[in-house]
């Protein structure tokens, strides 16, 4: 199977399943767990907008060009809050009326310890199973992105925005009680809260306080004591027995590697018969 690379599509089960997007096929991976696999690297990169064929990826699959014009490039989506739609300065005006201007959800996770963080509505639970998390809580929805971050960088003055992901894939993660955990941290948090109501309405913002916790168990047969990341930039070939899988790692006994970094990457993979 030769293609570009896509980040892994998820389904939420009772383990989460994976398919790996290469080219226009896709490979079911959780049957392949306890089997020899082979990612070979062509060396080519296609973006992943233009199709083009580029030297170098930008922002996980993009080409020079793409990166420095596509809105879907800018600062603001990583930092929502820096929106700047409202100046009149959006690099494409259409698209984020589309993408921004839509119901997001700002939740607690636990993936490496609690954490904060954004995605639109229709990205539940892609987000969390993308991310490792191994619990997961809606807590607010919101009218828009921009909003979404602003109640995002109030929580987290208290909670971190990121995750370990060395932890994350040691499953080093305890459990908690993320209702407890919300509860706790919105009393905080209230003044920061209010303020963003008042400038953006009532209905900007709503507290889902029926929103039950959800669990996400992985498919992993054995999580790596120690971390060894594959870079395809320096060495074309990765292989090894596939031992699980976990946010967008792919969990060898030889190492690991982010499927995501490398989207837009040719690569044949191979699946040794077991």
């Amino acid at each position: 199977m030769l293609g570009s690379l896509q980040k892994m599509t998820t389904q939420l089960a009772e383990t989460a399943m994976y398919q790996l997007p290469v080219g226009d096929a896709a490979l079911a991976l959780n049957p392949l767990i306890g089997q020899s696999i082979q990612l070979r690297y062509s060396g080519q990169i296609f973006c992943v907008h233009c199709q083009k064929k580029t030297s170098k990826s930008f922002n996980q699959g993009y080409c020079y060009p793409c990166f420095s014009k596509l809105a879907q490039c800018d600062m603001c989506i990583m930092k929502p809050e820096t929106c700047h739609y409202a100046a009149g300065t959006c690099r494409e005006p259409a698209w984020g009326e589309q993408f921004c201007f839509q119901p997001h959800v700002v939740y607690l996770a636990n993936s490496s310890g609690i954490k904060v963080g954004i995605t639109r509505q229709s990205q539940i639970p892609t987000r969390w199973v993308d991310q490792g998390a191994v619990q997961a809580l809606p807590v607010f929805q919101v009218a828009s992105r921009h909003v979404s971050g602003l109640v995002e960088v109030a929580l987290a003055k208290h909670v971190s925005d990121k995750t370990s992901w060395q932890q994350m894939l040691k499953n080093n993660v305890q459990s908690l009680d993320l209702p407890i955990l919300r509860d706790e941290l919105l009393a905080k948090c209230a003044d920061d809260l209010a303020v963003i109501t008042q400038r953006f309405g009532a209905d900007a913002i709503r507290f889902l306080a029926d929103a039950d916790p959800v669990q996400i168990a992985y498919p992993v047969q054995h999580y790596p004591n120690k971390i060894k990341s594959f870079n395809l930039d320096k060495d074309s070939l990765v292989s090894g027995v596939l031992q699980g899988i976990k946010g967008q790692y792919l969990l060898l006994d030889t190492g690991v590697i982010n499927i995501r970094k490398y989207t837009g990457y040719e690569v044949e993979v191979i699946v040794e018969a077991g």
